[in-house]
């Protein structure tokens, strides 16, 4: 803050996956320790000293991976949303049409930002998270500030209100 006082500054995430904690380190397994669902899990995270917000990669939904049903992925994410006070992030896999949509409505209400819309499928997010939901979007684009102008201003043309719209 030596330049000037920090309007926006830097947030920290907190990121779990729906594969819960097998996968994970023995010191992440020992800071949830106790925790045997999903609800239980997004709520110790999101009581993790210096958390802003919680991430939930759906990564389960990978149909090269544990291939989970939509339905089943919907059911841990409103359990999560339910659980947890902070903005939550929900992010899927590269088959992103599968469930962000979904995603959408059942986190109706909540702080969440549906990551990414990306030039390719910029408009079934863009719809279902920004305008029939009014959830924050998240725009992904490659390292390319003109890129990401583009993207940003495909979905505000297509209605999401920039302020919903988060540069990724």
């Amino acid at each position: 803050t030596f330049d000037a006082p920090i309007e926006n500054a830097p947030k920290v995430g907190v990121m779990i996956t729906d594969l819960g904690l097998d996968n994970e380190p023995e010191g992440v397994k020992a800071y949830y320790a106790g925790c045997s669902t999903m609800g239980e899990i997004a709520k110790k995270a999101s009581e993790m000293p210096g958390a802003d917000f919680v991430c939930l990669r759906l990564i389960g939904a990978d149909p090269n991976g544990a291939n989970k049903s939509t339905e089943e992925l919907i059911g841990e994410l409103k359990e999560i949303a339910d659980a947890v006070d902070l903005p939550l992030v929900v992010c899927g896999c590269k088959n992103v049409e599968k469930l962000l949509s979904k995603a959408a409505d059942v986190a109706q209400g909540k702080n969440v930002i549906i990551l990414s819309a990306r030039e390719e499928d910029y408009k079934g997010i863009g719809a279902a998270a920004g305008l029939a939901y009014n959830q924050k979007v998240g725009a992904e684009s490659a390292v390319d500030i003109n890129l990401a102008k583009q993207l940003n201003v495909l979905l505000s043309q297509l209605g999401v209100a920039p302020s919903n719209i988060v540069m990724n």
